[in-house]
């Protein structure tokens, strides 16, 4: 799992607004699974398997968990029963089993949080982006949230990009820390390297790091 951490306006989210086609990057290249990718439509990103989640809950508010959950799943899955199955799997991974049939909107912040990672992880992307799924959560919540992470790693062989702030889980959770600053990249490495390195602590973590 790569994490992306830095401060307010390092652009991390940026990152993933280029990388997913929200934003079409100026110069440079991106190349996904040996593939160039710059100039494609998000939609064309996500079919070849890298999807990304929002800072804010992206989710249909007025409709069921489940129907939320199908949108993500309906070009992952082609046939109807497929497609169930898909939906029922993906609840029960994310705490949301039941809750199918809940309005998405009356849902607490916690598990719209967790329906937001649901709707993308139907789809079973290769690469999964996730912008602050942390925020708002209480540490009854992170702890859960902590654990599906590895969880999908763990049964879906899927590699995880991650922008939070909480950096107590991140720390806990992550292989690789990727240091923003700027636009520019700070530093890059272990959990135990960033978080003993002076330009980081200066520029982002602070002395209690």
């Amino acid at each position: 799992m790569l994490v992306l951490i830095g401060p307010n306006g390092a652009g991390k989210s940026t990152i993933f607004n280029v990388i997913s086609g929200f934003h079409r990057a100026t110069s440079g290249r991106l190349a996904f699974r040996g593939e160039d990718i710059t100039f494609l439509s998000p939609s064309a990103i996500s079919r070849r398997g890298l999807v990304r989640t929002f800072q804010h809950a992206s989710l249909l508010r007025d409709m069921t968990v489940h129907d939320n959950i199908l949108i993500g799943a309906l070009r992952a899955v082609r046939d109807r029963r497929g497609r169930e199955r898909r939906v029922r799997e993906t609840a029960d991974l994310l705490g949301l089993g039941g809750l199918l049939d809940a309005v998405a909107g009356s849902l607490p912040h916690g598990h719209q949080r967790m329906l937001s990672i649901a709707i993308a992880l139907a789809a079973r992307p290769k690469l999964l982006c996730l912008d602050e799924p942390l925020t708002g959560l209480n540490a009854t919540e992170i702890a859960a949230a902590l654990e599906t992470m590895q969880r999908i790693r763990r049964e879906f062989a899927m590699t995880i990009m991650l922008v939070d702030h909480n950096m107590r889980a991140v720390m806990r959770i992550c292989d690789r820390i990727l240091v923003l600053n700027h636009g520019q990249k700070l530093a890059v490495g272990t959990p135990a390297e960033i978080r003993s390195d002076p330009e980081v602590i200066r520029a982002y973590l602070g002395d209690d790091a």
